[in-house]
């Protein structure tokens, strides 16, 4: 099928994470021509030709500006977790019949305007806008946790209480998560499987857009992503080590000092004070609980020894 165009450009948005294509097939099939490609819908309209990725990607060639509007008010309802911000890139396309598929300088010629060929580049184009997401995911997760790699160089530790290593920890681990469940969107798509003699363009401008550089760089940037994961980790065993050997240091003291006062009711006299205010001093460290056991369990037993 051969498509007839209002404009010579190509509009590809990433709309959120994920679009729910059978309801929004059965929505837009009321009003276009609608046909299912595995993980991708294909729209045809009388000046254009728009293919919906579930991964939330929409491109859209040589649609009107109104269409355009049109469109995404229908498409709108279907997003699942749309973004804040709507990532959006633009390119120039033309027919050249004599000529193989290229692209040059952000500017794609194209053999022909039929409709397996636009999705074939369309594959690649909506790949390259989910994968610069996620760059752009892991470049910040990385740029805002860079500090603390620098702050336990210089100081040998890292100044965050143990609620808050967890709750970093959990938001490193959301990110890579996130990452990593979509990361096979990056291979080859399964369409190519049933229409191998079409991959060749999608090959063609996914090396221009330099997707399997990316994905490896990427791919860099979630390892360094981990290895912050595992380092947080350490620290906050590292920490909960420390507080038990506290608690074990203070419970060793609690019970010497309570052997020598039942032996001898005049030291506990002289020591309570002291120890009380030691134990008020690590009480930070170790859980004000420690006080109140010293205070309760301990006091008032020796009270009615003496």
């Amino acid at each position: 099928m051969t498509t007839n165009f209002a404009t010579n450009q190509v509009d590809i948005v990433l709309l959120g994470d994920s679009i729910q294509l059978k309801g929004l097939s059965e929505k837009i099939a009321q009003t276009y021509f609608v046909k299912r490609f595995r993980d991708a819908l294909s729209i045809s309209t009388p000046k254009g030709q728009v293919f919906v990725f579930d991964y939330g990607v929409v491109v859209s060639w040589g649609i009107s500006d109104s269409k355009k509007l049109q469109l995404a008010e229908i498409v709108n309802g279907y997003v699942v977790q749309r973004n804040i911000q709507e990532d959006r890139e633009h390119y120039v396309f033309e027919l050249s019949e004599n000529a193989n598929l290229s692209m040059v300088d952000d500017h794609l010629i194209l053999p022909d305007y039929k409709t397996m060929a636009l999705l074939s580049v369309s594959h690649a184009l909506a790949q390259s806008a989910k994968l610069g997401r996620f760059e752009v995911l892991a470049e910040r997760t990385i740029k805002d946790n860079a500090y603390l790699s620098v702050t336990l160089a210089n100081t040998g530790k890292i100044p965050l209480s143990r609620k808050k290593l967890s709750m970093l920890r959990g938001e490193l681990f959301s990110t890579k998560s996130d990452i990593l469940l979509h990361f096979n969107l990056l291979d080859t798509p399964e369409f190519f499987w049933e229409y191998p003699e079409q991959e060749q363009k999608y090959l063609t401008v996914s090396r221009y857009l330099d997707l399997k550089p990316r994905v490896e760089l990427l791919t860099m940037k979630l390892s360094t992503i981990n290895e912050l994961h595992e380092m947080l980790a350490a620290e906050q065993n590292h920490k909960h080590s420390s507080f038990l050997e506290w608690i074990i240091i203070i419970l060793i003291a609690v019970e010497i000092v309570q052997f020598f006062c039942a032996l001898n009711p005049w030291f506990f006299a002289v020591c309570r004070q002291s120890m009380r205010r030691c134990i008020f001093r690590c009480y930070r460290k170790v859980n004000f609980s420690v006080y109140f056991l010293w205070g309760n369990k301990v006091c008032y037993p020796l009270k009615k020894q003496q």
